[in-house]
């Protein structure tokens, strides 16, 4: 079931809504029951409902500590649902605490990580699923994620969950009316409804789970590893792709010693590139590192670029390096220095041709780095997902699809569907275990 709200009589939280350091503004966040007393020693008044008020901020002898703007969000208008008042003062640091603590010693207590938010979950302000969203939205590294997560935080993402869980209701009542009647007559209607609405909701599923697994890539990123033998032009890859200078470029094979990491990003997705040493046989005792790091960075790769000379396409050792990739790591082949080959290049079906060098085929490689990942450009946008969303539409599927297993099995086949209704309710917390929510939440910042 939906956690319970918070009893009229919860503590009273503060905290330091803005980040750690210098900054023109600072902000002092307060939620709770005793908004009204403590504003009146602060403030010498509590301020108009959502009216920006200038004041300054009052010690416990009434001199200033601070000036600046107060606001008050009177319940259940607020972002907890509770009385919410904010300080935005100046952003030093030491000015900030001052105010802080003398909250706290009007009687606040210092807010837990991600305790305002939690508080708005369990006031019905967000659903879990828009919650996750709002720590999503602050550590979106790219303008695609950025966007992604605002359409949760928006609802769009729960929106999608709760006509999925419409229908299954819809879907359950059709099939418990079929067994509570038994002895009526069930017409070839009522079956052919029952199928019809059970295909509908598993390609409904599957559009849900595609687009939030697009948003997966945007939050999480994909990790690319670079290999093959050396000066096959590796680190002049990575430095094309990253648009800079991350790696040194020699001619003299085992250069790279160590794997490089570059974040990049196509088209709002965020990938982490890996530069690593040439695999090779050799005696140098720290190249030797160097590759067994290489090895082993391909074995936590989403992805492999198999980089190999144009000019003379797949060699033995090539194939000695393919066999040994793990069997189960997607691989892209890609041709280096194409601009040796005078514009003449040979069909080769699973690979691209590009040249660090002058800038050839990048664009390709991109595309084609986008499509060995699974990205596609979403109609609409993507939903920001975790995996635990992943793993709750996942196991969903697996239930719709038992479930048409046993079709001919109403008792069977309804319980298959209370099973995929409530691994959906977990995305939005109409069923969530209480130690999820200490998870999730204690991911965020003291100030949200």
């Amino acid at each position: 079931m939906r956690a319970k709200a918070l009893p009229p009589n919860a503590e009273t939280i503060a905290a330091i809504a803005t980040a750690q350091g210098r900054g023109g503004i600072g902000v002092v966040r307060i939620s709770g029951q005793n908004i009204t007393a403590l504003a009146v020693a602060v403030l010498g008044r509590l301020p108009m409902a959502r009216h920006a008020a200038y004041s300054n901020f009052l010690d416990k002898n009434g001199d200033p500590m601070d000036q600046g703007i107060a606001l008050y969000f009177p319940a259940p208008h607020s972002y907890t649902g509770e009385d919410v008042l904010e300080l935005q003062g100046h952003g030093g640091s030491a000015v900030l605490q001052m105010v802080l603590q003398r909250c706290l010693d009007l009687g606040a207590r210092l807010a837990q990580p991600g305790e305002f938010t939690c508080r708005a979950f369990l006031n019905n302000k967000l659903d879990l699923a828009q919650a996750e969203s709002v720590v999503d939205l602050i550590d979106a590294n790219t303008s695609e994620a950025a966007r992604s997560a605002l359409r949760s935080l928006r609802g769009e993402f729960s929106a999608a969950i709760h006509v999925l869980v419409d229908e299954l209701i819809q879907l359950r009542m059709l099939v418990e009316a079929m067994l509570d009647f038994p002895e009526e007559e069930v017409d070839a209607i009522n079956f052919e409804r029952r199928n019809t609405a059970l295909s509908c909701i598993r390609s409904r599923l599957q559009h849900t789970l595609d687009t939030a697994k697009q948003g997966s890539l945007l939050r999480e990123g994909v990790h690319v590893a670079i290999a093959g033998q050396p000066n096959v032009g590796k680190s002049s890859l990575l430095n094309c792709l990253s648009g800079e200078e991350v790696a040194l470029v020699s001619d003299i094979p085992g250069t790279t010693r160590d794997v490089i990491r570059q974040i990049i990003q196509i088209r709002g997705v965020p990938l982490h590139i890996m530069d690593t040493a040439g695999l090779r046989e050799s005696q140098d005792a720290v190249e030797n590192m160097g590759i067994e790091r290489a090895r082993q960075t391909l074995g936590k790769a989403d992805l492999i670029l198999l980089l190999l000379d144009a000019s003379k396409g797949m060699t033995p050792q090539d194939e000695m390096i393919l066999e040994e990739l793990p069997v189960d790591t997607p691989r892209l082949l890609v041709y280096n220095k194409a601009d040796l080959l005078g514009g003449n290049m040979p069909a080769v079906p699973a690979g691209v041709f590009v040249s660090a060098r002058s800038g050839t085929g990048i664009e390709e490689l991109r595309s084609k780095l986008l499509e060995a990942i699974g990205w596609r450009d979403q109609e609409g946008g993507a939903f920001m997902a975790r995996e635990r969303h992943l793993r709750a539409l996942a196991q969903a599927q697996v239930h719709l699809a038992q479930a048409e297993v046993v079709l001919s099995r109403a008792e069977l086949f309804a319980e298959e569907l209370r099973l995929a209704q409530r691994a959906l309710n977990e995305i939005t917390g109409e069923f969530t275990p209480d130690d999820l929510l200490g998870e999730i939440f204690g991911r965020f910042c003291i100030g949200k």
